[in-house]
């Protein structure tokens, strides 16, 4: 079991940045485990919806929202994983949530509770 935990949330202007952390313990490195961790963002009253996504071997994904403007990375030594998110818009308001999923020899998928932006006008 893979335990997650969002942290660097937090109230920033328009046009400032933030990073979020999101820790990780459990996490299973092996040869025939394929680690994926990814960043959803939840917009009040709205569904949650993918962000970025980065695998074990560092190939990275983006929505269309986030290319540009946000950068994810993995610190295997550290088991942290981070979104830097700049040029905030008033729209990246929500909730933050880390997701970690194992494929192959292991299978898991464990989100983390979430942590809150507010990018204010």
């Amino acid at each position: 079991q893979v335990n997650v935990v969002e942290s660097g949330g937090g109230l920033v202007q328009t046009g400032g940045s933030l990073r979020l952390s999101c820790a990780f313990s459990g996490i299973t490195f092996r040869e025939d485990v394929i680690n994926i961790m990814s960043w959803y963002h939840q917009a009040p009253g709205k569904q949650r919806m993918f962000v970025a996504s980065i695998s074990g071997g560092g190939s990275t994904h983006y929505a269309g929202s986030a290319k540009g403007r946000f950068a994810i990375s993995f610190d295997s030594a550290r088991n942290r994983g981070y979104l830097q998110m700049n040029t905030l818009k008033p729209e990246d308001t929500g909730v933050y949530y880390c997701k970690m999923d194992q494929r192959g020899a292991v299978q898991s998928a464990s989100w983390g509770q979430g942590t809150q932006v507010t990018v204010s006008s």
